[in-house]
């Protein structure tokens, strides 16, 4: 029987060890360049297990669901737009920190593929003696200067995590609270719960991995002439999907008038999103 007992515990504890925490930041953002009374919030994900951890948008997952729920009842005659418009996010990237490795990915869609980099920039951070208390946590102050930005943050000890939202980590605890010196971005966390796993993300388009200069120089590109991402034989030669066709479709060009609805929304997304995370 004590042999049982201790083979039960020792089960028990590896499954609890085995969950997923998840910390619920409210992330509150001022995109628009030329707009700062246009404030933007929503939530977002950081899921931490012992191997790793991922930052995502709440609205990526809800998406995902609902686009499930569409091809499982009909594709798209039961497709509700005016759902997913309701699911829009402004955090289109997540951001996967390996345990092991200290390795962090990050990964952002551009037209209709997936770039992904691994970050090549240290976050030098410098700790305060100055502590408050945001919630049940004592936080400590610590600052650093990443992105073109000056961000604050205030880390816990009190959670067995040295972790934080976006790119941010690497202090002895969880950040609790980030934000940079102009009040553009914040992060706070609201809540935390255990999860059985890691959530299994869609994934449309093709993955492309380049070094992180590379992908500034995509973003930019995209933001310029986005039909080139759209196309067949434009830009990069990136291909729609994975068969070259627009939503699964045959090769060739989109109409024109497709062309030039899609060039107008990209660009004025382009200005509301002229004030980004990171700077430089």
């Amino acid at each position: 029987m004590k042999k049982l007992a201790i083979i039960a515990l020792a089960l028990f504890i590896q499954t609890a060890f085995a969950q997923v925490n998840r910390f619920v930041y409210q992330v509150t953002m001022k995109p628009d360049a030329s707009n700062k009374s246009d404030v933007k919030t929503e939530n977002a994900y950081l899921d931490i297990s012992p191997e790793k951890s991922v930052f995502y948008s709440e609205n990526r997952i809800k998406r995902d669901s609902v686009m499930q729920a569409t091809f499982q009842s009909g594709g798209a005659r039961s497709f509700n737009r005016e759902q997913m418009q309701g699911l829009r996010s402004n955090i289109n990237y997540s951001v996967e920190k390996d345990k092991k490795s200290q390795k962090m990915t990050f990964k952002d869609r551009i037209g209709r593929d997936v770039y992904t980099y691994e970050e090549d920039r240290p976050l030098n951070w410098k700790i305060l003696s100055e502590t408050t208390k945001i919630g049940d946590y004592k936080v400590q102050k610590a600052e650093t200067d990443f992105g073109g930005r000056k961000w604050t943050a205030w880390f816990t000890t009190d959670l067995p995590y040295q972790d934080g939202p976006y790119k941010f980590g690497g202090l002895p605890g969880l950040i609790v609270k980030a934000e940079d010196d102009k009040g553009d971005y914040s992060f706070d966390l609201m809540k935390n719960y255990k999860i059985d796993d890691f959530p299994a993300m869609n994934q449309f388009g093709n993955t492309i991995k380049v070094k992180r200069g590379d992908y500034v120089k995509q973003q930019k590109k995209f933001q310029e002439d986005p039909m080139s991402f759209m196309t067949q034989g434009g830009g990069t030669q990136i291909r729609i999907g994975g068969d070259g066709g627009p939503r699964g479709g045959g090769g060739g060009n989109p109409p024109a008038d497709f062309r030039k609805r899609m060039e107008e929304r990209v660009k004025d997304e382009a200005k509301k999103n002229s004030n980004p995370i990171e700077l430089q």
